[in-house]
């Protein structure tokens, strides 16, 4: 007797088929599994079996073998505890032969035949989707997140017996599966931020052109609240990005029920002294790092100087070509890592600097301090911004523009718009994703503005990156005043915004 089932795995952020199969013969009576790797296959015998005794399944005293292949492909998690269980039972003559036939099935089973709730059903559905799949058989628990890819049938079942049912009628008892949460209706606004209007044209010029920041300065200036409130001036999330975003949430296991008409750009926030498998994904099966969970998002660091240093290298690869890639013996697994990165330093380790009546570092202190950054990494990032304490009138102000996030998120829009409509169908959206070749292409400068520089190119011993980033936040600048060609002006800002890692960050 033998019966077959289709389920899947994912390996990084990639998902491929398993067909999980079952053979009941004669023999020794036994249960086993072959063509798993991890302990947690190999332990889904155990489970499956207790599992159908507790449901009141009871199965022939012969020998069960179970095979998932292909053989050669890595396999981990719980979640083929469901399908090995419908295949099982296809041999034993449970359930109809055909009545599984194009359904995909993944879940992991408690030992009381329940039905738990798993990581990573998101971007199954969609790859059965992908594969004509007639419908998926997947947890209860992730119906409704299974339910946000259109055009496949999904159904929900908590426990062994379901499964039956739906093998022999056809359908399930009527169900109430939790809705998605609408996501808290809380917004921060910039204008709750004193002061430091020159960080936020610099966090303005950021979400325009999706442009690197770093900002330092005091503690206690702002840095942090600039930060958390950036994401909300970024254009909303395209369909495909929404379910990018959705995808790697499911893998990570942080979807939060979440509304997808609701959904909002990820910000990520790691303390700084996070790992460098924390930060880039690992594991012997590499598993989403901060770098993945802030795709389409932006990824803060706070505390820049005090992150080990071989974390802070590590974030040249995806700040460079937006993914990241990890090499392991079982194969190399891509990661999408296409995130705004802001950052935030204290200008030395007492964080008074320049204050020199304040600041209580040597020069030795401050030189060791500043050197924990790279070279090549401060050339990675656009715009460097330095904050200054706030002034009593400052924060005493209570004229300012109650929606100035709105106001800004309108700019920045209508930023993105002329980008848009400047590079088509080119695969890119923003200024900031634009080559070498492609920033000579779209980025025209006006007769003085290409003379200055040349000029700054010279003075300042620009490189050939340094100096088409400029270019590029310039281009972003131009967009911001609605000018279809770069003008002297917009080239200063760039510049000026450009020059402050060369003057006092150069390592």
């Amino acid at each position: 007797m033998f019966g077959n089932v289709l389920s899947a795995v994912i390996l990084g952020v990639d998902t491929h088929k398993v067909m999980v199969e079952a053979d009941i013969s004669a023999g020794l009576p036994g249960f086993s599994i072959v063509g798993v790797s991890s302990a947690q296959g190999r332990e889904a015998q155990e489970r499956v079996r207790t599992a159908l005794r507790n449901a009141g399944i009871h199965l022939p005293p012969r020998k069960i073998t179970v095979n998932l292949a292909p053989a050669a492909l890595k396999k981990t998690g719980a979640g083929f505890d469901l399908p090995v269980a419908a295949a099982v039972l296809c041999a034993a003559e449970y359930i109809p032969p055909d009545a599984l036939r194009d359904i995909l099935v993944i879940g992991e089973l408690g030992l009381d035949g329940q039905v738990r709730r798993g990581n990573g059903v998101l971007p199954v559905v969609l790859m059965a989707k992908e594969h004509h799949c007639k419908a998926c058989i997947v947890p209860a628990a992730n119906q409704a997140e299974a339910r946000c890819v259109e055009g496949i049938r999904v159904i929900g079942i908590d426990h062994l017996s379901q499964l039956l049912e739906f093998c022999r009628r056809g359908e399930v008892p009527p169900q109430h599966p939790e809705s998605l949460k609408k996501a808290a209706d809380r917004q921060l606004d910039f204008s709750e931020v004193r002061g430091q209007n020159l960080a936020k044209r610099g966090a303005l010029l950021a979400a325009a052109g999706f442009h690197n920041l770093l900002m330092t300065g005091p503690p206690g200036s702002g840095k942090t609240m600039i930060a958390r409130r950036i994401p909300g001036i970024l254009p909303r999330m395209t369909p495909k990005e929404k379910m990018e975003v959705m995808k790697i949430l499911s893998i990570a296991g942080l979807w939060d029920g979440e509304d997808e008409q609701n959904l909002r750009r990820p910000f990520r926030a790691p303390h700084h002294s996070l790992s460098l498998p924390a930060l880039t994904g690992g594991g012997r099966i590499p598993r989403p790092g901060e770098v993945t969970l802030a795709h389409r998002g932006v990824l803060f660091l706070d505390e820049l100087a005090e992150v080990s240093r071989n974390v802070l290298e590590s974030l040249r690869q995806p700040l460079e070509e937006q993914k990241i890639v990890l090499s392991r013996l079982s194969g190399d697994y891509t990661f999408p890592a296409d995130f705004l990165f802001v950052a935030a330093a204290n200008a030395c380790p007492c964080g008074a600097y320049p204050d020199m009546n304040r600041c209580v570092c040597t020069q030795a202190q401050i030189d060791r301090y500043r050197a924990r950054l790279s070279q090549p990494l401060l050339e990675r990032i656009d715009l460097c911004v330095q904050t200054v304490s706030v002034d009593w009138a400052s924060l005493q102000e209570t004229k300012s523009h109650k929606r100035e996030t709105a106001r800004m998120k309108e700019q920045v829009e209508r930023a993105r718009r002329m980008q848009k409509k400047r590079y088509g169908d080119h695969g890119f959206l923003c200024n900031s994703r634009l080559s070498g070749e492609e920033t000579r292409r779209y980025c025209e400068l006006s007769d003085k503005a290409e003379k200055l520089l040349e000029t700054s190119y010279r003075r300042l011993e620009l490189s050939v990156r340094v100096c088409h980033r400029v270019i590029r936040v310039a281009r972003t600048a131009a967009d911001l005043d609605g000018s279809e060609k770069i003008e002297e002006k917009h080239l200063r800002e760039a510049l000026f915004f450009r020059g402050m890692d060369q003057r006092d960050w150069k390592a």
